[in-house]
């Protein structure tokens, strides 16, 4: 069963696109890098590029896949081999990479995917 997360766009002027943020990882499609409830910051302005982590925008829903190149073009891929591959052309349905992960109340569980 998917599911669908919607996120509301920022409505505070003081916001700006380029700006790194945060979300809950919600699911299981990214498991085993990316467990439920880990917490994930995401680049707007990072480089995508072959095995980046990235959220994107696919038919009007987010989703959090591993980017992989794909001949001429690029697929979203899931870690859970029980949800769909994406096909897509170009980068323009990505909308950031994440650079870190975290656990929450755990300083120490992090990892950074950016030197």
């Amino acid at each position: 069963m998917k599911k669908t997360i919607p996120i509301a766009a920022a409505t505070d002027a003081a916001c700006d696109d380029a700006e790194a943020f945060a979300l809950m990882v919600l699911g299981d499609s990214m498991a085993p890098e990316f467990l439920e409830g880990e917490i994930v910051v995401i680049e707007p302005a990072g480089e995508a590029r072959d095995g980046s982590y990235v959220l994107a925008r696919v038919d009007d829903d987010w989703i959090f896949r591993q980017l992989r190149r794909d001949g001429a073009g690029w697929q979203l891929a899931p870690l859970n081999a029980s949800y769909p591959v994406v096909a897509i052309a170009d980068l323009t349905p990505v909308r950031g990479v994440v650079i870190q992960k975290s656990k929450p109340g755990r300083r120490k569980a992090m990892k950074r995917y950016v030197d």
